[in-house]
């Protein structure tokens, strides 16, 4: 039986402080695996390199020049990590029977990268990676994700609880993927929607190896606003239904304060009237606010801009040398004997 071809794909953003490490491990991981005869020995690291503005790039590079597993697409600017993602599983599918996608920092253990592929050899197309708990997050962190999943849940997103982009793909399923063609990505919520085989693994996952996280509180705010906006509308039903609520209740007190009025018991005051008045005025501007969010999705789908663009593939350089080489040599004589 051929062994599967394996890609692991690693978007990074200046990731200087713990590449070198990453790239240790995991070419470790691929040694051992094909040592197991679980993949063939084709198989490679792709780092995707999301615009960084540290020497993240120069160690891709230089490490592709050394170590033939290891390859770097950079993109010509920052275009954000599900974009980054993106682009590194559909370049990696054209040479690959399946891809590992997995963030630099070194918190997923990659260790399970053997399981996922046991997963993948029983017949399953898409392997998540789950985590068993979060005992590595802070309070307010894990809090908050755990709110985020349930939130996703209720509002009719089919979410695998506790997983985020570590995953394997199958090429298929990879090309499915391809079909989706929104601007807005979010990929935790559309990988689910292809529909094919899918299973989980469980592990524990670690502390950042080293360097800062790339997803502060602001980041993951707007992560999660991305995420609800993208993929439910339950938002604007829910600003629909608190206008209903918000116009009965006006009729309920504006005929209360009419009978009050009938029966002289009114006394005039701006409380009353104020507050009425920043009330609705407030839920206008939310409503305005959160419809204006989805128009302006609308607008960016519109256009058809391109999710990224790559500057320099070093995979595709090295295939075209190689061509390039073997095209030269036939031109000299007897070299299709020495091929």
């Amino acid at each position: 039986m051929v062994e599967p071809i394996l890609t692991i794909v690693v978007p990074c953003y200046n990731e200087e402080d713990v590449l070198a490490e990453t790239i240790h491990q995991l070419n470790d991981e691929i040694d051992y695996l094909i040592e197991e005869q679980l993949i063939s020995a084709q198989s490679k690291i792709l780092f995707v390199d999301d615009g960084s503005k540290d020497k993240t790039w120069s160690i891709i590079y230089k490490e592709s020049l050394i170590n033939q597993k290891v390859h770097g697409l950079k993109l010509a600017k920052n275009v954000g990590h599900q974009n980054a993602l993106f682009a590194g599983l559909v370049t990696a599918k054209n040479t690959s029977d399946c891809v590992v996608s997995i963030d630099a920092d070194l918190q997923d253990d990659v260790n399970s990268i053997r399981d996922f592929i046991i997963k993948y050899k029983e017949g399953f197309d898409i392997v998540y990676g789950v985590r068993k708990k979060r005992d590595t997050d802070s309070i307010f962190k894990r809090t908050t994700a755990e709110t985020f999943y349930k939130l996703m849940r209720k509002m009719g997103v089919d979410l695998i609880y506790n997983h985020a982009d570590y995953r394997l793909m199958s090429k298929r399923a990879i090309g499915e993927l391809e079909r989706f063609e929104e601007v807005n990505l979010f990929l935790r919520g559309i990988v689910p929607l292809i529909g094919f085989s899918s299973t989980s693994v469980y592990y524990d996952r670690k502390e950042r190896f080293a360097g800062d996280s790339k997803y502060p509180l602001k980041k993951m705010l707007s992560f999660a606003f991305e995420g609800i906006t993208s993929f439910s509308v339950t938002p604007i039903r829910f600003v629909l239904l608190l206008g209903f609520l918000s116009f009965f209740t006006s009729l309920l007190f504006g005929s209360y304060f009419i009978t009050l009025k009938f029966i002289g018991e009114t006394e005039t005051g701006w409380t009353s009237l104020i507050t009425s008045i920043w009330l609705i005025g407030g839920l206008q501007l939310i409503a305005i606010g959160l419809i204006g969010e989805y128009i302006g999705k609308i607008y960016k789908e519109s256009k058809r801009r391109p999710k990224y663009s790559v500057d320099i593939d070093t995979y595709s350089l090295t295939q075209q040398l190689i061509e390039r080489d073997i095209h030269s040599s036939s031109d000299v004589p007897g070299s299709r004997e020495l091929l």
